[in-house]
């Protein structure tokens, strides 16, 4: 968020506890500006404490995707690896094989054939995401140069519940986004309809394996069997790229069956969140290209500024190799079994929410935990007496954090409640949720809110949305 400090505040400082004196500069500390001295550590640390003490509990967070905990040896391997730059290969040749060996495991856990992949850690699944949308658009160029065609007027082909990483892709890169309209009861787009928007322009099709903001899946193999037969009767050849970034640590663990990666041919790359599922504190990210050839060499550029001549094709430079060591922690640690009971426990807690929240007649389930461990929840069909607006500033009250939105178009009238259920929200956490809930439920139904139109979802459309990203 861009934030812009008035001009009457430049002078304004902290507020200093007394028990501070001496231990601070003379004068206070300015709050726009740099100190004009030093203070001692143990000072700074203290002033930065208290004021993070207004921020709320991680754990209570159920808006965010990212990880919120880890464990206190994986905090120290984070902490002895922080000055590691990861884009430092000839420095640090130890913390760039880990990164290859995390972009292996993930190869292999997403149904490789060949196990011929190549890929990389990006910043976190929005950097992924935009380079797997720039070998798609540097793919399309080149067989449009090749073959003596125009290369004006790229498209991207997505659902309307893609994350907030597409569009900004389009927008940054020049590329048309064609939206399709996800549809009810899915809540998914319908893959049917792919031959509406895919034409010579189109670049390539996202499918989201685990949407932000229904919690459901795209039909994956049905859209890769969609864009098959386009390729056959029109002779588009439209590469798939998955957007797997809450579900690429999801389904393979409790889904092994389910056949929507690298086992199907027409997709070409898969990112992922290491920072969410990946149970790995912010921020990295995953990017896999099913073969070398996806990822154009025009991506790639040589480096020698750091002494060593390296390849490098992310959008920044310089970064902690901290949080790659923290994945790869994670895989030594947990292993296949370890991520399973985790991912399930989760879902178990999410399913066992949904039950439980599909008995109030006020509220309708959307996504009810057993895809995702994500609870999309609105108002039922035709019930005016609250919105999830009302619902969510009710929950605030006993420390829960939840966010409320609207669903895209053509569906921008249904308003929405998310619960993320992360690892360590455990079965007690869930239990006093609840009682929460059907606690402001019956307060609400006791005490309607006035609205100006007719209809949950409706009335719920009065008030500004909040879009989420995870």
């Amino acid at each position: 968020m861009l934030r812009r400090v008035e001009s009457d505040r430049w002078q304004e400082s902290l507020d200093v506890n007394p028990l501070y004196n001496g231990l601070v500069p003379d004068g206070g500390v300015p709050r726009f500006k740099m100190p004009a001295g030093p203070m001692s550590p143990t000072a700074a640390q203290a002033l930065i404490r208290d004021e993070l003490l207004l921020d709320g509990n991680a754990r209570l967070n159920l808006a965010t995707f990212c990880t919120t905990w880890m464990e206190p040896q994986a905090r120290e391997l984070i902490a002895e690896t922080l000055d590691r730059n990861l884009v430092d290969h000839d420095q640090y040749p130890q913390t760039a094989d880990i990164e290859a060996r995390c972009v292996n495991i993930l190869d292999h856990l997403w149904g490789d054939p060949n196990g011929a992949s190549v890929g990389c850690s990006t910043g976190g699944s929005s950097e992924a995401a935009m380079l797997g949308a720039l070998a798609m658009k540097f793919q399309w160029r080149e067989r449009r140069r090749a073959a003596g065609l125009p290369t004006a007027n790229p498209n991207l082909v997505m659902g309307t519940a893609v994350h907030t990483c597409w569009p900004k892709f389009c927008q940054y890169w020049d590329v048309e986004p064609r939206w399709i309209p996800i549809e009810e009861p899915a809540f998914t787009l319908n893959p049917a309809r792919l031959a509406e928007f895919c034409d010579e322009n189109t670049i390539g099709v996202i499918g989201v394996l685990g949407s932000t903001q229904c919690g459901k899946y795209d039909p994956i193999e049905q859209m890769s069997a969609e864009l098959d037969r386009l390729e056959a009767e029109r002779g588009l050849r439209i590469p798939l790229h998955v957007d797997a970034a809450v579900g690429g640590f999801i389904t393979p663990f409790l889904e092994p069956d389910m056949v929507w990666d690298f086992r199907l041919p027409r997709v070409q790359s898969i990112n992922t969140s290491g920072h969410k599922f990946g149970l790995v504190y912010p921020g990295v990210g995953w990017i896999v290209w099913q073969e070398p050839d996806a990822l154009p060499q025009d991506l790639v550029l040589s480096c020698d500024l750091l002494g060593g001549n390296m390849d490098t094709f992310t959008l920044n430079f310089s970064r902690s190799g901290a949080p790659v060591v923290a994945q790869y922690y994670n895989f030594l640690r947990l292993g296949f079994e370890g991520y399973q009971a985790v991912q399930q426990t989760c879902r178990d807690v999410a399913t066992y929410l949904g039950a439980e929240i599909a008995k109030l007649p006020e509220l309708s389930l959307i996504a009810d935990g057993s895809e995702l461990p994500v609870l999309a929840v609105r108002t039922a069909p035709g019930y005016d007496g609250f919105t999830v607006f009302d619902l969510a500033a009710r929950l605030k009250m006993h420390g829960w954090q939840a966010p409320t939105y609207y669903l895209p178009p053509d569906l921008e009238h249904i308003a929405v409640i998310r619960f993320v259920i992360r690892n360590g929200f455990s079965q007690d956490t869930a239990a006093k949720l609840l009682a929460n809930l059907r606690t402001e439920v019956e307060y609400l139904r006791g005490n309607p809110v006035p609205r100006p139109r007719h209809g949950g979802d409706e009335a719920a459309a009065e008030q500004p949305g909040v879009p989420t990203g995870g």
